[in-house]
């Protein structure tokens, strides 16, 4: 029995699989398949017509994104309101996805469901993938029977949260790789052609000017300790993300200096509270109670700020304080957001209103982005051309004052 059971289980096991080959026109094809192995494959492509000249099997390897998730979610809504039942869904999306890794994971999932497992506790097997927030909508979506719906709900808040995220990184992206291109340009300038500058001018016998002697002996220390410096650097810069990641108060300190940056600061405060009111109104929504929707939005704002904010909201809220005064407690939110869920909260359409408030808070962030791009773009040239051009014209200082002798 268990030999049957054991041959049974490797038929029934499916790989995925990158196919080429020709249709009845001779025209080249690819394509993706999930499949229990090639020769499946090369039957079902040649009863479609097609040729098979090369099948290749994907690694079981991957990695599983956020997006990934976002596109899973927004997959199994369309398909679950469009009347998919589940399982067919879950079968749908496993085995058309790219992506070997969220291939297993979907169908893993579809499996602890088909043994009676319901929805919500399939997902919370994978914590790393599907958050508490997540599950829980899932768990309102499934015992109200309106899955469909809050699954419509969950993929529009990932895609609003995801475009934040973008902007912000976008945002961020561009000076701090016009720095890193900016270091690079000068560590080759320091070690490789200041060196040359030097050899020359030691022919000249003339005392050099002080700019000159300080770039050059900036260069000598960049030449000799090179090593050093990129070590020392990459190691500092690698152990203060490590530590500001995995350490409270350090979170606690630089989240708290983050908000305090100029303009900068301003942006992230704008996408912290779009975050939070997104993923309040989007539980609220759903039916989830107040007090336990707040336990979920505590760490969505991505600040650990707002995090100890919404936890002391909690607290207030669960002693049978108002949402609005708890909030204006915590001096972390704006007049008008606070005013704006009083409002919410005595007509009775705090989703909506907190919906309202996500709206404006990201059309800010978004005017607050491409401001910030412009900003910048003559900011960073500034810099760089003072950098570059300051030791362009400490090596030319001496060849300048030579000329001058001459003349």
């Amino acid at each position: 029995m268990a030999t049957v059971a054991a041959q049974t289980d490797k038929k029934s096991k499916e790989f995925n699989y990158a196919w080429e080959g020709t249709d009845k026109t001779g025209k080249k094809i690819k394509g993706e398949m999930r499949a229990a192995g090639p020769v499946i494959i090369t039957s079902t492509l040649r009863r479609q017509g097609i040729k098979v000249t090369k099948i290749k099997k994907f690694r079981s390897g991957g990695k599983i994104t956020d997006k990934d998730i976002t596109l899973f979610t927004r997959q199994m809504a369309t398909m679950m309101k469009s009347g998919v039942p589940l399982l067919q869904a879950f079968d749908i999306v496993g085995k058309g996805h790219s992506n070997p890794a969220l291939s297993k994971l979907v169908l893993d999932i579809k499996s602890d469901v088909e043994t009676g497992s319901n929805l919500a506790d399939a997902f919370r097997k994978y914590p790393l993938y599907f958050n508490a927030l997540y599950c829980n909508l899932v768990g309102a979506g499934e015992a109200a029977g309106i899955l469909d719906g809050i699954l419509d709900r969950l993929a529009t808040y990932k895609e609003k949260i995801q475009a934040i995220k973008g902007k912000i990184k976008s945002a961020l992206f561009y000076p701090i790789s016009i720095i890193v291109v900016a270091f690079i340009i000068t560590a080759v300038i320091m070690i490789f052609v200041i060196p040359a500058f030097k050899s020359l001018f030691e022919g000249f016998g003339a005392e050099l000017p002080a700019p000159t002697l300080i770039v050059m002996t900036i260069s000598d220390f960049f030449v000799d300790y090179w090593w050093a410096i990129f070590s020392i650097l990459g190691g500092s810069i690698y152990t203060f993300f490590y530590v500001w990641k995995r350490s409270i108060p350090m979170q606690r300190i630089m989240d708290r200096l983050v908000l305090k940056v100029p303009i900068f600061g301003e942006v992230i405060r704008k996408a912290a509270i779009a975050r939070w009111s997104r993923t309040l109104s989007t539980m609220f929504a759903a039916g989830v109670p107040l007090v336990e929707s707040l336990d979920s939005v505590a760490g969505a704002a991505g600040n650990y700020i707002y995090y100890e904010a919404t936890k002391k909201i909690q607290l207030e809220v669960s002693t049978g304080n108002s949402l609005m005064s708890s909030m204006a407690n915590t001096a972390v939110f704006p007049n008008m957001v606070i005013q704006m869920v009083a409002i919410g909260e005595e007509a009775g359409s705090l989703d909506s209103m907190l919906s309202k408030i996500a709206d404006f808070y990201e059309a800010e962030v978004d005017d607050a982005v491409a401001a910030l791009s412009s900003l910048m773009e003559p900011m960073i040239m500034v810099v760089l051309g003072t950098l570059i051009g300051g030791m362009v014209i400490a090596m030319y200082l001496p060849i300048f004052k030579m000329g001058m002798v001459v003349s």
